[in-house]
């Protein structure tokens, strides 16, 4: 039975993670972890500029992609609620991803944060080697977090964020001889924020965030066989024209890397025991031994048009290398601001057909935020390319 629940959680890693490939390629060795619902973009602002989000304005959302930027924020308080179905295109329609988030700014200088997701992996019919049915299940995963932002500087900030995962795979199945459990670990963030860019020039933005850095989790009372969390290193940077004061266009780039390492190529009992049994800070240095380290990276690329911080398109690219996952797509996104509450949503376009078919394709996100402050500046940061006042 250990080994069905095992298969069970790899089996919904690749769903999750949206892994393509029914193409047999002995060069393929995509970095799996688990809970990889954490790597899925839960804002409908970012999801419409494939998935940019660590140096662009600050808003509802930032604890997900760089909790830094809170500080730099206009308003002193701000919610966000998001909700994302999920691989609707495999025709799952129990499949999602709740969020919310928020923050509270404490002065000009510092802000507290907090933010949680929720995913739902459906009903699952649960079978034995032999295809029988032995029960029903509703997997679900969740992580929640509380952070904490200063500014350092003018224009340099630092945040901290601590998160609590729970991945219970097999909800609602039970066995006798099942030594199932859910899985259970802690983790932290920490992130930098540059705001370089003013409010009456633009300029650019650049954020660096380390993401996911906690313990291994497991499924079994087996101490030997716990998964590493999705570690993440992430680079970005913004740059934002402002032609007049009616408009305003930012383009950005982030760049990602798991700091997990591959299981190793036709490895022995030795050598997969050796993989397991790494520390988790030497699996950390350890992702980046070995050759193609270029081919490890992620990249989103994504700009957003603001006119008068009301009305906003998004345009944005994905892109994974075809041997670590395969996941490229394009995505669009619109905006409407009206007095407090900003209403986001983003598509994922259509890509590939027959096997090569992006399994993510069609999906759709729907945000809702609001900006709640008692600020004497009416303007707000959600959902558009905030920017700092230059300072005489």
């Amino acid at each position: 039975m250990k080994r069905f629940h095992r298969g069970l959680a790899a089996l919904l890693m690749i769903l999750i993670a949206g892994v393509q490939g029914a193409r047999a390629q002995d060069s393929i060795n995509v970095v799996t972890t688990a809970v990889p619902f954490l790597r899925i973009s839960p804002d409908a602002r970012a999801g419409g500029m494939g998935d940019l989000g660590i140096a662009t304005s600050p808003d509802a959302a930032s604890s997900f992609y760089n909790l830094s930027k809170t500080p730099f924020a206009k308003k002193d308080i701000g919610i966000g609620l998001t909700y994302t179905p999920w691989l609707k295109d495999l025709g799952l329609n129990d499949v999602y991803l709740l969020a919310a988030s928020g923050y509270k700014k404490l002065s000009e200088n510092e802000a507290l944060s907090a933010s949680i997701r929720y995913f739902s992996l459906g009903n699952i019919q649960f079978t034995d080697y032999n295809g029988r049915d032995i029960g029903n299940g509703s997997p679900r995963e969740f992580g929640a977090d509380i952070g904490y932002s200063r500014k350092l500087g003018e224009k340099l900030a630092v945040g901290l964020a601590a998160r609590y995962i729970y991945s219970n795979l097999a909800a609602g199945f039970a066995s006798p001889s099942s030594t199932y459990q859910p899985g259970k670990t802690f983790a932290a963030d920490i992130s930098f924020f540059y705001h370089g860019a003013t409010e009456d020039k633009g300029g650019w933005n650049y954020g660096l965030a380390i993401s996911n850095l906690g313990g291994k989790i497991g499924y079994t009372n087996d101490a030997t066989q716990k998964d590493y969390i999705p570690a993440d290193l992430g680079l970005g940077a913004t740059y934002t024209y402002i032609p007049n004061e009616d408009n305003k266009l930012t383009f950005g780039l982030d760049l990602h890397k798991l700091l997990v390492p591959a299981v190793p190529a036709n490895a022995d009992s030795a050598a997969l025991s050796n993989y397991h049994n790494k520390s988790i800070t030497a699996s950390w240095f350890d992702s980046f031994q070995g050759g193609g380290q270029f081919k490890d990276i992620q990249a989103s690329v994504g700009a957003e048009y603001a006119y008068q911080d009301q009305f906003f398109f998004r345009l944005g690219y994905y892109y994974e290398d075809p041997t670590k996952g395969n996941r490229k797509y394009f995505s669009v996104g619109v905006g409407l601001k009206y007095n407090v509450m900003t209403l986001n949503f983003s598509y994922l376009v259509p890509s590939g057909s027959g096997t090569n078919r992006n399994p993510l394709s069609n999906t759709l996100r729907f945000g809702l935020s609001f900006d709640l402050d008692n600020s004497s500046d009416n303007s707000s940061s959600s959902g558009s390319g905030d920017t700092q006042k230059t300072t005489p």
